[in-house]
C-alpha cells in the first residue's frame, strides 16, 4: 500500500490537480492522507472538496476548515486570512459543508496518528521547536505522526533530551526505523518555505519510507482566478515567493 501525504490546500485546485498528477508519475498511491486546511485562502474551497472527496480518502481537520464552518471564530486572524475566511464561508454548498463538518481532529491509520496542528493543541499550535515536538511525542500512541499547519516540509526524531529536526528536501527519503518521528509534508497550496512548489510526501508501506516530494505548478493560473473573484492582492502576491 502507497498513501500519498498531502497537507494545507488551501483552496488552490492547480495545485492540488498537479500533486495528484505528480503522485502517479511517481509510482502510483492507493489512498490519500491529508493533514487539514482543505479550504481558505485560495480560489476553489468547492472543487478542491470534490476532488478529495472521489479520493480514497482520510483526512482530518484544520483551524482553517473550521473557520469556514464557523466553528470557531476568526479573531485571531490577521485581516487578510479573516476576510478570506468569510469570502470561504459564502461559497460552500451543502455538500461541501457535510464534508467538511464531518472531519475529526485527530485520525490514526497504519501506525500513524494524523493531525493538523499537533496532539496537543490540533487545530492551533505549530509544531516547529523540540518542546512542542515533546508535547506530542508524550501524547503519541503511535509510532509515528503526521502534521501540517506550519506548511515547512520536515522530519522530527525522538531523540535523548531535545527532539531533531531535519528539513526535507526534494526526492529525500526518511527509512521509518525503530524510533519514533513526527513528519510534515509541506503545503500543497501555500508554501511557507521560500520554495513555491507544491510539497507532499509518499509513503510506502510495505519498504517502510517516507519520500519528498515538490512540483512545481502554474502559479498564474491560481492568481488570476484569486483576482477574477477578488480575494487580497497580500494573498495573491505571496504564492509567487513561497511565503
Amino acid at each position: 500500500m502507497r498513501a500519498l501525504i498531502i497537507s494545507d490546500v488551501h483552496a488552490n485546485l492547480e495545485a492540488l490537480e498537479r500533486v495528484l498528477e505528480d503522485a502517479q508519475q511517481q509510482g502510483g498511491f492507493d489512498a490519500v492522507w491529508c493533514l487539514g486546511d482543505v479550504v481558505d485562502y485560495g480560489p476553489d474551497p468547492g472543487p478542491c472538496i470534490e476532488v478529495l472527496a472521489e479520493q480514497e480518502l482520510l483526512c482530518v481537520a484544520g483551524n482553517h476548515d473550521y473557520a469556514a464552518l464557523g466553528k470557531i471564530g476568526i479573531e485571531n486572524f490577521n485581516t487578510y486570512a479573516a476576510q478570506s475566511a468569510l469570502w470561504t464561508r459564502e461559497q460552500l454548498g451543502a455538500d461541501h459543508v457535510a464534508f467538511l463538518e464531518g472531519l475529526p481532529k485527530v485520525a490514526a491509520r497504519n501506525g500513524f496518528s494524523l493531525v493538523h496542528g499537533s496532539l496537543r493543541d490540533p487545530l492551533w499550535e505549530y509544531l516547529v521547536s523540540g518542546p512542542s515536538a515533546m508535547e506530542t511525542f508524550r501524547r503519541m500512541s503511535t509510532r509515528f505522526c503526521l502534521v501540517g499547519h506550519s506548511h515547512i516540509p520536515f522530519v522530527c526524531a525522538e531523540a535523548e533530551g531535545m527532539p531533531r529536526f531535519d528539513v526535507l528536501m526534494d526526492g529525500q527519503g526518511v527509512e521509518l526505523g525503530e524510533g519514533r518521528i513526527i513528519a510534515n509534508p509541506g503545503s500543497v497550496g501555500q508554501p511557507r518555505d521560500g520554495d513555491r512548489r507544491a510539497s507532499y510526501l509518499l509513503y510506502d508501506v510495505e519498504k517502510g519510507w517516507l519520500a519528498h516530494h515538490r512540483v512545481a505548478y502554474d502559479v498564474s493560473v491560481t492568481q488570476e482566478r484569486m483576482r477574477v473573484v477578488g480575494l487580497h492582492p497580500y494573498l495573491i502576491e505571496r504564492l509567487s515567493y513561497g511565503r
